[in-house]
């Protein structure tokens, strides 16, 4: 089959590897018909090779059609159309069972003290086989899988492997009370589904924030209030205030995370862990690690006092510095975490109903074929051509 794999920094490529195969009596085969390219894909195309190995396959946002099913497989059939939750969970652990399918205690990689395994993403998380590919190994085939209807576009259910649950654990994350206000800083894939679940749910102002002038037209167009951090600097906080009553918003949701610009230093050092050997860049970024924390120290000076900071941007430093002073003179509440997919499931499902109240059938702006994977990671990580969301037809 073809897949995308991982060669180096800024590397990808499309080869031709081995399929997978049934490895245990409830896994299932899917034959991806779309895939997506996540922001998080980005922190292994420039700073997390120290974690990959050469010809590692790549994603996590992957849906298809189930072709082949184990003897212990109930639930799916061979036919069904499923999605693919990105955290690789079991459904019947007590992490599970509690609603935390990202701390899995099945899948856990206890090697390096991290929470569920993930598809595609590293030997932090499992070095799973990823799904930008033509097939894909689903294990837990009774619990795993999303069964979804035939018939409408893929675009209606890929999100939910995703950015759906991400975004909507995010605002559920912020608390922000009926016709309060939330800030969301990065309108990225994550951020701009957000802000469009923000509003959905009853916040009155939603205030988007970014650099790019195509992503800021983007979310005003669907009613969010958007501030140009390009043009603004460090006057945004003010900018949201004046929004906000004086305050600041209720809540600010970090959709950046570790990609954040700013910090030259944190980001020369990634670039120079980058350069080492593979075993001691794992060791410094496990220990010493720093990320870019612009985003986090804006959403600190921006919330209100007594507010909430909801971070569903990744970030992997160990050593990274908090302004504690602030965050806890400000009395502030702070959430994050990876999404917990099936948690999340049965409150999407039914607004991904024609009339579509998310914008999910519109909401990718790239439709391409995987053998074009390394093209659209460079114009994803540039963000060039207005690009949002990218979606890979294998």
């Amino acid at each position: 089959m073809r897949a995308v794999t991982w060669h180096g920094r800024r590397d990808v490529r499309v080869d031709s590897v081995a399929d997978p195969v049934l490895e245990e009596p409830t896994d299932v085969l899917v034959e991806v018909t779309t895939t997506g390219l996540c922001g998080s894909d980005l922190h292994l195309y420039e700073v997390l090779g120290a974690f990959l190995d050469e010809g590692d396959i790549l994603g996590h946002e992957a849906m298809g059609v189930v072709r082949e099913t184990g003897s212990a497989v109930h639930a799916v059939e061979v036919g069904d159309r499923v999605v693919v939750p990105f955290n690789i969970s079991c459904g019947t652990c007590f992490m599970c069972v509690t609603g935390l399918h990202s701390q899995c205690e099945t899948t856990q990689v206890r090697e390096y003290g991290t929470g569920a395994a993930l598809f595609g993403y590293t030997k932090l998380y499992g070095q799973v086989p990823g799904g930008q590919a033509e097939l894909l190994r689903v294990p837990f085939g009774n619990t795993l899988p999303v069964v979804v209807p035939h018939g409408p576009p893929d675009d209606r259910y890929v999100l939910l492997s995703d950015v759906l649950p991400t975004a909507w654990q995010a605002v559920e994350y912020a608390e922000v009370p009926p016709g309060g206000s939330v800030a969301v800083l990065g309108l990225g894939p994550i951020g701009d589904m957000c802000a469009r679940i923000a509003r959905h749910r009853g916040a009155s102002t939603v205030i988007g924030v970014d650099l790019v002038p195509e992503r800021l037209e983007r979310a005003r167009e669907r009613g969010v209030e958007v501030l140009d951090l390009a043009r603004l600097g460090s006057r945004v906080v003010d900018a949201a205030r004046d929004l906000t009553d004086g305050r600041g918003p209720h809540a600010v949701i970090d959709a950046v995370g570790m990609e954040a610009h700013g910090s030259p230093a944190a980001t020369a050092a990634q670039r120079m862990t980058s350069l080492l050997p593979d075993a001691l860049a794992a060791r410094l970024m496990t220990r010493v690690g720093l990320d870019r924390l612009h985003a986090l120290h804006l959403a600190v000076d921006m919330v209100r006092r007594g507010g909430t900071l909801s971070l569903s941007g990744v970030y992997g430093g160990m050593t990274d510095p908090l302004p504690m002073l602030t965050m806890f003179d400000k009395q502030l509440r702070l959430r994050m975490g990876q999404a917990n997919v099936l948690r999340w499931t049965d409150e999407l499902l039914p607004l991904l109903d024609d009339g579509d109240p998310l914008g999910v059938d519109g909401f990718a702006t790239h439709h391409l074929p995987l053998a074009e994977a390394p093209a659209a990671y460079d114009l994803f990580q540039r963000k060039q051509d207005g690009v949002v969301k990218v979606l890979f037809r294998p």
